[in-house]
């Protein structure tokens, strides 16, 4: 076998506006770095279809996995000097920050809906498989790209590597909810994570926070809060993404049905067919399904057609609060009776966030808690001293809103029927 992979001959830098700098000192991160599959991850924003909502919000998950990486760099350098932790876990979770996102697909989480596919299989495809990142890995030794998989999937038995990575208070939330303030151009998501950075302390069960350090916990805890529902969960956000997938859905049912698109739809066959191979997934991001989108303006079928042009030129769907069950039957018969399809045109759309849980056993989605060390050695989770924590702990926030399109509405030719939609939708 090849020998291990060392230190560079000298270190190397990213510039970035949120840390700084990004500092790689070991060649295995630099050669990660340059894998197809890693460099893949600059086609892809890390924020979906917010740019839409946030002009400024281009930032890619390239330059969020280097931060998430950074801050993991960080956290390590201020633990080596910490009993409980283990140096040899260095470039584990170093590689696992790095690439805890290599599989994501282009406008994420819209895509996986329609497609039913899981960027965390292919994160897991893409470090076991034939790729340039596995070949990478496997100069560590045979077993380290499992062991990297591992922790990526929570599965190790290192709870203390896991939690670095995925927890409620990790280097993965904590970059993006700061990367995400600053290229959204918004104040809510900043927190002093220098602070956060020092008072974090490894033990086996994972990473405890010293008691002196709560109100800066506190700080990120609600900074998280409100970027869920002033960022994340935005409503003309949302209004995008839902023409998003229903355009994917329409391409898909036209294919399924055997419509004749004028394009070669090469990238999607395996999708539309559900078998999609690693290599097709790898070849796809946002450059390639903006340019389909923006073929697909031409296309014959109308629905396709308009609801591309909508995505393309930003006409987006209006939005209410939820209406009614009944409202709801009586708008999509009317929708129907005026030739707007409401399956496409009607669409309601749900939001919901967790800002904080405490420990509950045995559920299908386990949080860990973060946990206070007290300066007795008492380790006591967060909510029980936090008054603000207490206060949002535990309870789910859920927004429904009902997206419609209001030109379609105002072109209705029958009066007495555009004025019966309207008066269900201003309720």
């Amino acid at each position: 076998m090849a020998k291990p992979l060392g230190k560079l001959h000298e270190e190397k830098v990213f510039k970035d506006p949120v840390h700084r700098y990004i500092h790689v000192r070991d060649e295995l991160i630099w050669r990660l770095i340059g894998t197809r599959e890693f460099q893949r991850l600059r086609r892809i924003r890390q924020l979906g279809t917010t740019y839409l909502t946030f002009h400024g919000a281009e930032h890619s998950r390239f330059s969020h996995s280097l931060g998430v990486y950074e801050i993991t760099r960080r956290i390590i350098d201020i633990f080596q000097e910490k009993q409980t932790w283990d140096p040899e876990q260095r470039l584990l979770v170093l590689s696992a920050a790095l690439l805890h996102d290599v599989g994501h697909g282009p406008f994420s989480h819209s895509f996986e809906k329609v497609f039913g596919v899981d960027h965390e299989e292919f994160s897991r495809d893409i470090i076991l498989g034939d790729t340039e990142v596995n070949s990478v890995l496997l100069q560590m030794g045979e077993d380290f790209p499992k062991q990297v998989a591992e922790v990526i999937a929570k599965t190790h038995p290192d709870k203390l590597i896991v939690s670095l990575i995925s927890s409620q208070i990790d280097a993965d939330r904590m970059d993006y909810l700061l990367r995400d303030a600053y290229f959204t151009g918004v104040s809510y998501g900043n927190f002093d994570i220098e602070r956060i950075l020092r008072v974090m302390r490894p033990t086996e069960d994972g990473v405890v926070i010293k008691s002196s350090g709560m109100h800066a916990v506190e700080d990120y805890i609600m900074s998280r809060y409100q970027m869920y529902w002033q960022v994340y969960f935005h409503p003309v956000t949302r209004s995008a993404e839902v023409i998003l997938s229903k355009i994917l859905h329409r391409a898909k049912e036209l294919y399924e049905t055997g419509y004749t698109f004028k394009r070669e739809l090469s990238h999607f066959k395996t999708l539309f067919e559900g078998g999609v191979s690693l290599e097709d997934y790898i070849s796809l991001d946002e450059g390639v399904i903006h340019y389909y989108f923006q073929g697909w303006m031409d296309e014959e079928d109308p629905i396709l057609s308009d609801l591309c042009i909508r995505f393309i030129d930003r006409k987006l769907f209006k939005y209410t609060e939820m209406v009614s069950f009944t409202d709801g039957h009586l708008l999509s018969a009317y929708f129907q009776e005026a030739g707007i399809n409401p399956k496409y045109y009607l669409v309601v759309d749900s939001s919901s966030d967790l800002p904080y849980d405490f420990y509950r056993p045995g559920e299908k989605e386990e949080r860990l808690p973060i946990n206070l060390l007290k300066p007795n050695g008492e380790i006591r989770e967060l909510s029980r001293e936090s008054d603000v924590v207490e206060a949002i702990s535990g309870k789910r926030r859920t927004d429904h809103k009902l997206y419609f399109p209001i030109d379609l509405i105002e072109g209705i030719k029958d009066e007495s029927l555009k004025t019966k939609i309207k008066e269900i939708l201003h309720k």
